[in-house]
């Protein structure tokens, strides 16, 4: 009997199935996904690791005794923890799918329970219809996101392909991830067709019986937006839409985060591509083409500048090597303005230490080859000598908060010899100062970015050859900037880094980059964040369209009594479909608002912490994928109250207002 209970109703009701086994292919392709793109981030790691050598490290990813094991065991909390919110979040998100069905036959399992169905025989019922219906769903949706995971790995392959030291990744599956993702899919329907199925299985025959199944409101409440839009049409909607709130709670909550995180992110991302663009590579457009870093080679051992100088395309080669040191300033070498501007009173000992007599602070050695030293002292006018240092004598003003547009002042007068002292201890080195001056050589360097009250210092290879060895803080590697003649041609500049190599990487072992490959890799990463970060705001927008479409076909027999009362008292077909369409319109269109206001405040604010004009934001904010976004998520919703109201419109007046069966 019951199975002939549930085929007649479901061959009846087909939008209703519809719609639950939506839910469930949904809910089971995110599912999927999830746990697909975290396996093969895991297994990326492990033989990354594995490739590396790090046994410690290896044996840790694993939840196994045995390291050897090559069972694919995920231990990744992370993972864990995102799968059971993922899984609660479908559970509230499914259950309405459900709910809808079931409720909408609470007059009807009254009458069975009249007749003697027990609760028991009414939920095994109901979790039988949801086994039915769920089960091709959730195999369809595990396949489908296998496949989109793989896609998207594969993308991101395609993009980060030319990303330098990656380890190339290739996408696999295990069966055991397969057995994971069908439970967790199972217990996640299981879960939320077995709670309404319950509450409604518990009812009583006389409760279930005399329940009215039409949607009312409790408090009678004005919609006065809607009202002053739309006039009458506009508040019949927005009484429809108080009554169904409860089951439209997850497409609002759903649409709203959706279209919220999507305008957020292109925001964010634009931000800080407009940043990094503006701060780093065309700040340092012109100041180098290839960086080359010399490992475990200080600069005193490197001698081939004058090779490299010599490879056809090669314009300027600069050598240098960065030290750690400090060096004590007294209130006489101050400069007038900094004492001015309160001397070292703002840092409160954080980057300033006080002995009792002086102030120490931080003074980083830049030590460059004596030819590209010494012509960096013919540029700014100093002695072309090398037993002694150029000082940058430039210090922001600290109480200016703008970083994008600092002010700078002297820093100490120009005069006198400076002792430096490495930070870990050591001796003390006197060094002749030949300048100090606010011009520094072209480096891709950037100063007293963290530390404002960095004393830089720039000396040449043979000075630090005899100091060195006493004062240490030496940093290991040597770094050799290089500009091209011919520095915008991304060919050109491959040549000439794929000759240095060549010619370096016979002694030393070396690192390079050249500046557009870096440029376009940043680009290509960014491109792969979003698309990860894109996706997942796409299924969240499905899962709120998925319950639009549950809801507004689930209750079109429900509806219809409401739509053949309104037309009885002589409403017209055309402004019933002027309230579904008012309906739709602000189903999508308050997600839409509030995510644009959230945008708006969050992007002032990121604006005025980064200190970037506004007007510069607008000429390259994202716009046109937000839109689109919003377009095709309002324009599914749309769909949605059209399918329904293709239904509601066959209705027959009489039939309705006569027949309670059509509830």
């Amino acid at each position: 009997m019951w199975r002939d209970y549930s085929s007649g109703y479901l061959k009846n009701n087909r939008a209703t199935a519809v719609s639950i086994m939506t839910a469930a292919f949904i809910s089971s392709l995110l599912l999927s996904l999830l746990s697909s793109l975290f396996y093969n981030m895991w297994k990326y790691e492990v033989e990354r690791l594995r490739a590396e050598g790090d046994q410690y490290a290896l044996m840790a990813m694993y939840l196994v005794r045995d390291a050897n094991d090559e069972a694919p065991r995920l231990v990744f909390p992370l993972f864990l923890l995102i799968m059971a919110l993922a899984s609660i979040s479908l559970i509230l998100i499914i259950h309405n799918a459900f709910a809808v069905s079931m409720q909408a036959r609470i007059h009807q399992f009254g009458i069975l329970s009249s007749i003697g169905a027990t609760p028991k025989q009414i939920r095994r019922c109901l979790l039988q219809e949801a086994a039915f219906l769920c089960t091709a769903p959730i195999v369809a949706g595990t396949l489908l996101g296998i496949a989109g995971s793989r896609g998207l790995l594969a993308l991101l392959e395609v993009l980060v392909r030319n990303v330098e030291g990656r380890r190339a990744h290739v996408f696999s599956y295990h069966p055991l991830i397969l057995a994971f993702t069908l439970l967790a899919a199972g217990i996640t329907i299981g879960i939320s067709a077995w709670m309404p199925a319950r509450k409604l299985s518990v009812m009583t025959p006389l409760e279930a019986i005399k329940n009215a199944r039409e949607l009312e409101l409790k408090r009678k409440r004005c919609s006065p937006v809607l009202s002053f839009l739309f006039g009458m049409e506009g508040e019949l909607a927005g009484n429809a839409l108080k009554t169904q709130r409860r089951a439209l709670r997850t497409a609002s909550i759903s649409l709203l985060f959706s279209m919220t995180a999507f305008t957020l992110m292109q925001c964010f991302f634009t931000l800080s591509e407009i940043s990094t663009r503006e701060t780093y590579f065309e700040k340092y457009q012109d100041a180098w083409d290839i960086m080359v870093t010399v490992k475990d080679t200080g600069i005193n051992d490197f001698g081939e500048a004058d090779e490299l100088r010599e490879i056809p395309g090669v314009e300027n080669v600069a050598v240098y090597q960065k030290a750690k040191a400090r060096t004590r300033v007294t209130e006489e070498k101050m400069s007038e303005e900094l004492k001015a501007n309160g001397g070292f009173s703002h840092d409160a000992g954080k980057y300033v230490e006080w002995d009792g007599a002086d102030f120490w602070v931080s003074a980083p050695i830049i030590i460059m080859d004596d030819v590209g030293f010494q012509a960096y002292c013919e540029e700014i006018g100093a002695p072309k000598r090398t037993d002694g240092a150029v000082i940058r004598n430039l210090i922001c003003d600290v109480t200016n908060p703008d970083f994008r547009h600092p002010t700078y002042m002297p820093y100490i007068k120009d005069a006198g010899a400076t002792k430096l002292t490495v930070q870990t201890g050591g001796e003390t080195a006197e060094i002749p100062v030949l300048a100090c001056t606010g011009t520094v050589p072209v480096l891709r360097e950037e100063y007293a970015t963290l530390d404002k009250y960095e004393l830089v210092h720039f000396i040449p290879a043979s000075l630090w050859k005899e100091i060195g060895g006493r004062t240490g803080g030496a940093e290991k590697d040597t770094l050799v900037r290089i500009l091209c003649s011919d520095g915008d041609g991304r060919k050109k500049l491959e040549t000439i880094q794929h000759e240095i190599d060549q010619k370096l990487g016979e002694k030393y072992t070396v690192e390079s980059e050249n500046r557009i490959r870096e440029y376009e890799t940043n680009d290509l990463q960014i491109q792969g964040m979003m698309l990860v970060l894109g996706s997942f705001c796409v299924l969240l927008a499905l899962i709120g369209v998925g319950d639009v479409f549950s809801n507004t076909l689930g209750f079109v027999r429900q509806r219809k009594r409401e739509f053949a009362r309104y037309l009885s008292v002589g409403m017209t077909p055309q402004e019933l479909r002027n309230m579904f369409c008012i309906e739709a319109f602000a189903l999508a269109g308050r997600p839409m608002l509030w995510a644009a206001a959230v945008a708006v405040l969050v992007v002032g604010a990121m604006l005025k912490a980064s200190y970037m004009d506004a007007a510069e934001f607008l000429a390259e904010a994202p716009f046109v994928p937000i839109g689109m976004f919003m377009l095709a998520v309002g324009g599914t919703v749309a769909l949605a109250y059209y399918l329904s109201w293709r239904r509601m419109r066959k209705m027959n007046l009489a039939e309705v207002l006569r027949d309670d069966t059509m509830l």
